[in-house]
């Protein structure tokens, strides 16, 4: 089979509400223990040229939160782990958090929830005390400065809290929580917010020695003798992520606690590890088992115990984070690495709002509703330049002339470029000017490239071949980006100096 080349369009929840969103969406988790963290510019940017429309932080930045106003994006915005002992032993403490990192950026940026620490109970127990203080002052604050019915308070917790996940008709949360939990989850049901739970089917796989199939843990379709069985309930379950969910739905119940939602706040595959270690840590799991977790939320597939119940959950993560201890597999969690590249293709067939290069649909490279004009005809003029395209045919009294609009000549161009690349990594970018659709811009006598698989470059055909490697696919996008960027940055200079 020829290897993909790599490309990553998501399309999330592009017309929802601006607040009171309870339906299904995907979001993603952007951590930066990276040796070059991007400039918050340029996330927002990412963000938006692939529209991601959730978000969760691990810390209020203001820098990231300033970049990401006026956006749209609704924002998850946490507080560290370090911070618990100031916010959990002073109320005025709590004031001036939610003051500084709140109060200051909202509604400007849409944040929804106050995610207050991570893991705390199963990585810094001794902490677990501070935990309902600081959720409570939190809250207080929120209630002062009448926010408090747009934005949620709750903390992210590790699945490992739960005992005896399968089946889960059985599960229950560690006893020895209790003084925490019980108290925590009355708070929630009394707030109207979730319970925030880290699913990892990929470590239960591997520490389950075998005993887990692989196909279970990444979606895969499984045969009715294979599904597993709640010999309580006789629900089958055909994945881990389901049984898990469902695993802290009983356990809730077993605290006479049932109408708290659950929220996977992270989830996820690594596409690398190390070879021997971890061989199921790759590209083609991690498109798997992203592309059909994004799938079965997004079609509100719900679970086992509550079918048709939307599950909102974020993918961990955004970026690779090369600095990240641990096993080889910490580093190669990303979407997309440092530089904007996609780590590897999705395939989203039937998942109704989200898109991705699916080699069963056919693909359109076309310029970004609502872009900056400027920026589209600097891009323009790069793809009938040094790109290559062949753009005789938006000349006067060609078949694209009409419509005479910068951006659909624009579209036309990137099109065409992105074809000619092989639908290679970065090929349909260009600053984040550039989107993927499966909508064929085709009109009249003027037929889009891939439509009929024309790659419409001058000279000799820039795709790349069937067998290239990923590093060289990777290479090759990022010097185009680069060389575009340039074009870019001396169009806008130029702009501005005409203006002065």
């Amino acid at each position: 089979m020829a290897k993909l080349h790599f490309f990553l369009l998501l399309l999330l929840a592009a017309a929802q509400a601006t607040h009171g969103e309870d339906g299904a969406y995907i979001g993603v988790n952007i951590g930066t223990a990276m040796s070059s963290v991007p400039a918050a510019t340029q996330i927002t940017t990412l963000l938006r040229s692939q529209n991601i429309r959730h978000i969760r932080l691990y810390d209020a930045d203001p820098g990231m939160l300033s970049a990401l106003a006026n956006t749209g994006i609704r924002v998850i915005i946490s507080v560290p782990n370090e911070q618990l002992l100031a916010i959990g032993n002073s109320n005025a403490t709590a004031a001036k958090w939610v003051a500084r990192n709140v109060a200051a950026h909202y509604p400007s940026v849409n944040i929804t929830a106050i995610a207050v620490g991570s893991e705390v109970l199963s990585t810094l127990p001794n902490a677990a005390p501070l935990i309902m203080p600081a959720m409570r002052y939190l809250q207080n604050a929120l209630v002062a400065a009448a926010l408090d019915k747009y934005i949620k308070i709750s903390t992210p917790h590790s699945s490992s809290i739960i005992l005896d996940s399968f089946p889960p008709s059985q599960a229950f949360f560690n006893r020895s929580l209790d003084p925490v939990l019980v108290p925590m989850l009355k708070f929630l049901q009394s707030t109207g917010a979730p319970l925030m739970l880290n699913v990892y089917p990929y470590y239960d796989y591997m520490r389950s020695n075998g005993v887990i199939p692989l196909d279970y843990a990444l979606f895969r379709p499984l045969p009715p003798n294979k599904e597993a069985v709640d010999a309580n309930t006789l629900l089958h379950y055909t994945n881990v992520f389901d049984a898990v969910v469902d695993a802290a739905y009983f356990a809730m119940a077993y605290l006479n606690v049932t109408n708290v939602p659950v929220m996977v706040t992270e989830t996820g595959w690594p596409h690398k590890g190390d070879a021997s270690a971890e061989p199921d840590a790759n590209n083609d799991n991690a498109d798997t088992y992203n592309s059909n977790l994004i799938r079965h939320v997004m079609n509100v597939t719900g679970t086992p115990k509550h079918p048709g119940v939307a599950v909102p959950t974020f993918i961990y993560e955004l970026y690779d984070e090369d600095t990240r201890p641990g096993t080889a597999s910490e580093k190669y969690w990303g979407l997309f690495d440092m530089n904007g590249i996609p780590a590897y293709a999705l395939h989203l067939t039937g998942s109704g709002v989200l898109l991705a290069n699916d080699t069963t649909n056919q693909t359109y490279c076309v310029a970004r509703e609502g872009a900056d004009e400027k920026m589209l005809q600097a891009a323009l003029d790069w793809a009938c330049g040094p790109g290559k395209v062949d753009c005789s045919v938006l000349t006067q009294g060609k078949p694209c002339y009409d419509p005479d609009t910068v951006e659909d000549h624009a579209t036309y161009a990137f099109n065409a470029y992105y074809h000619g690349m092989g639908m290679g990594s970065g090929t349909c970018y260009f600053s984040g000017v550039a989107v993927i659709t499966t909508t064929d811009p085709s009109h009249g006598s003027c037929v889009y490239s891939g439509k009929n698989g024309s790659a419409l470059l001058n000279g000799t055909s820039l795709a790349p071949s069937s067998n290239s490697t990923t590093d060289s696919g990777s290479w090759r996008a990022a010097g185009d980006v680069t060389s575009f960027v340039r074009i870019v940055v001396t169009a806008l200079l130029l702009s501005v100096v005409a203006l002065l």
